[in-house]
């Protein structure tokens, strides 16, 4: 189904300074969630510096992606569901990520979906020296195969006390749809105590505000959400979730592989909530940029095993501009994502994002569910 070109308030005027924020756990309860920010006179992150090296960061790897889309996947190789043009899209959109927040960031802890591991092993070299090659393309040809790999594993940090704030990058969030020529995304979030205090959104395939394909939606915490062309036009417009108040009035946004989620659940879900609209499905992060821009009002991702626990990187980036654009996020039981327990949402079982007005409603239905199985 063809989306429609984001939509929001218009204007892209000056947005007021950005202060800084910082996040604080009660000192009872260490291991729960952060509270509510605090101002802090003294600067903890300069927003500012952060979000110019995030936003040139996804555009750098999407410019890479792209590339190998156009020149890697073909027919032959969706018939013969051959995983090695994504693969090299994975590894070299890493490295250019980390690149990038090595040489403009303060930050320079990265919590990535990669490591090098495997193009290091004897038998990788053609994988190697594709990915090296898409490297080259974008940071120049005297990049070698060593710093190319280096690059990547500077995201094999493991968050623990030591790191209190750190990136997290999916490098392509949504394989199956990059293979398919649709929806993907290169997703970056900044965390900062188990919080999300920041985020950058690129959707190669989603249309952007002059309507063609490729948009970079960004948020800071307290200050909004935006969207922008990705392919460097920085005139960005501020976006806003839909103001619906009815469920019955609803667009779900879900997963098009049902292994990702509860398929036939949230099915019965929209029923239960009145929904007679076809959900929309697209694979990645797209789903929040859709959510966050009005074009749906329901992100469900039904957890398809009790045990099984999200991964940080596949909802930082999405989550912040969501909360930002004016919606909530949260898992399926109410509680707020947090981020402060490693690589996984530990503590939380997974995902809705709603525009906000209709979120308890959602809640009550899925808890309905979830507590009849």
């Amino acid at each position: 189904m063809a989306l429609a070109a984001p939509c929001g308030p218009g204007g892209s005027g000056a947005r007021p300074p950005i202060r800084p924020l910082r996040y604080r756990r009660a000192a009872c309860d260490p291991g729960g969630p952060p509270a509510d920010p605090i101002e802090d006179s003294m600067s903890s992150i300069d927003f500012e510096t952060e979000m110019k090296a995030a936003i040139g960061a996804v555009r750098d790897a999407a410019r890479v992606c792209r590339s190998v889309q156009s020149n890697l996947v073909t027919a032959a190789t969706l018939e013969k569901k051959d995983r090695s043009p994504v693969t090299v899209a994975d590894f070299a959109s890493q490295a250019l990520v980390c690149a990038s927040l090595l040489e403009h960031s303060k930050i320079h802890a990265v919590v990535g979906e990669e490591d090098a591991a495997e193009l290091r092993e004897a038998g990788a070299e053609k994988t190697r020296g594709q990915v090296v090659e898409h490297v080259r393309s974008v940071r120049g040809a005297d990049v070698s195969d060593e710093q190319a790999l280096d690059w990547i594993d500077v995201g094999g940090v493991t968050p623990d006390a030591s790191t209190p704030r750190y990136w997290t990058l999916d490098p392509i969030d949504g394989t199956k749809g990059f293979l398919r020529g649709e929806q993907y995304a290169i997703a970056l979030g900044l965390i900062e105590e188990g919080r999300v205090v920041a985020g950058a959104l690129g959707c190669p395939n989603l249309p952007g505000p002059d309507g063609r394909p490729g948009c970079l939606l960004t948020a800071v915490r307290g200050q909004g959400a935006e969207v922008r062309s990705l392919d460097g036009d920085d005139a960005a417009r501020a976006i806003r979730v839909s103001d619906i108040t009815s469920s019955a009035q609803a667009r779900f946004c879900e997963s098009v592989e049902s292994g990702h989620s509860d398929q036939d659940q949230s099915a019965r879900i929209a029923e239960a909530l009145g929904i007679t609209e076809e959900p929309v499905r697209v694979d990645s992060q797209a789903k929040y940029a859709i959510v966050a821009q009005g074009e749906a009002q329901i992100y469900l991702r039904l957890p398809t095993r009790k045990d099984y626990r999200e991964k940080i990187w596949d909802h930082a980036a999405g989550l912040i501009v969501v909360e930002e654009a004016g919606g909530r996020v949260s898992d399926v039981r109410g509680r707020d994502l947090d981020f402060g327990h490693g690589r996984k949402l530990e503590t939380n079982a997974g995902v809705v994002a709603t525009n906000g007005p209709i979120h308890e409603k959602v809640l009550e239905v899925v808890a309905r569910f979830l507590d009849a199985e």
